[in-house]
């Protein structure tokens, strides 16, 4: 099939360029004619607070790209869209709903002459605009089919529009390290990624046990100044690291290896990368059972889990964890993409 995705992929950086990218080389690796249309400017600054591209890629990128996409130029969109028409399969990575009405721009220069796929990441947002679930629905109908990452993201679609949806797992998309782990307890936790309110770093702020360190490391979408304040409020200064703005992909395992476990005390998710980096980093996971955290972790083998929104509960399950530290790093075990990605894509296409 002539196949080509439409999203963000490097120098865009973040889970769903690189998800784009290995999209399109698990896709190309199956025989199919694959490009990517993407973005040379994708958010206006104050719809994107964090940094947007990068310099180094996080991955291997993919070579048949396009980067002629605008937020600017309405009128590449409908292009885009004419030139999509040739193709037999066109897929409009869907992250937020600020990208719908460049996707409308190209399926109106489409015009129904190609078969369409919106994938989408989160069918709405986790904190959430009153524009977002008519932006979202104006393009669920107007699509082919839907694919989501989970069921209950695909009942959120289901109710925005008749169109068919697919649900499929969502598939590893790492990079490979063969990083060695001294295997030394540092009594230090890791938080890491995009700090978001519905990411509960907060909560795992207040329920931090006496004697035990912390690192958060990751581009904050606001709220700096109140975490600092709360840290000073707990009496944490000095157990307590923030490295706020974006993390390398050279400095990942270093964050990693300083690391005893993985915190993820999510409020709210869909899908997350982040277990399985943990683990590919040879590092246990505490996490919520909210979205797919609890889909990857074999709780009390490789990871702890605990009820999202329980501070005490997230405390207890610290202090087990280091009752016997090395049981649980014991348990890890890398990740085999390969499965995974066989069963994305042939979900996908079925779709």
């Amino acid at each position: 099939m002539r196949i080509a995705i439409v999203g963000p992929t490097f120098p865009y950086k973040g889970g769903g360029a690189q998800h784009t990218t290995e999209l399109a080389h698990r896709l190309a690796d199956l025989g199919h004619d694959v490009v990517i249309e993407s973005w040379k400017a994708q958010y206006p600054s104050f719809l994107y607070p964090g940094q947007q591209t990068i310099d180094a890629p996080e991955g291997t990128p993919y070579p048949r790209t396009l980067r002629r996409l605008d937020w600017r130029r309405p009128d590449g969109w409908v292009g885009c869209g004419r030139r999509l028409r040739s193709a037999d399969l066109v897929i409009l990575a869907v992250l937020s709903p600020v990208q719908v009405p460049a996707y409308l721009g190209i399926l109106y220069g489409i015009a129904g002459r190609t078969k369409t796929i919106a994938l989408c990441h989160n069918v709405l947002p986790h904190e959430r605009k009153p524009y977002d679930r008519p932006l979202m629905k104006a393009l669920l109908k107007r699509v082919d089919g839907v694919l989501t990452h989970s069921e209950q993201q695909a009942e959120l679609a289901r109710g925005l529009a008749a169109t068919p949806v697919s649900v499929a797992a969502m598939a590893p998309h790492l990079p490979s390290t063969s990083h060695q782990r001294s295997g030394q307890v540092h009594r230090n936790l890791l938080f890491f990624g995009i700090v978001r309110p519905y990411k509960g770093l907060d909560l795992l702020l207040r329920a931090l046990p006496e004697g035990i360190g912390l690192t958060v490391a990751g581009e904050f979408w606001g709220g700096l100044e109140e975490t600092e304040r709360l840290v000073r409020e707990l009496g944490l200064e000095g157990r307590v690291e923030l490295r706020p703005g974006y993390v390398a992909a050279e400095d990942v395992p270093g964050l990693f290896d300083r690391a005893d476990a993985l915190v993820l005390p999510y409020r709210n998710a869909t899908a997350s990368q982040n277990v399985w980096l943990g683990h590919e980093h040879g590092v246990p996971v505490i996490a919520t059972r909210v979205g797919a955290l609890a889909d990857h972790i074999t709780d009390g083998v490789d990871g702890l889990l605990v009820e999202p929104g329980d501070v005490p509960a997230l405390r207890k399950a610290i202090e087990r964890f280091y009752e016997d530290p090395e049981a649980l790093a014991s348990g890890v075990r890398s990740v085999d993409p390969a499965p995974f990605w066989a069963a994305y894509t042939t979900a996908l296409l079925d779709a």
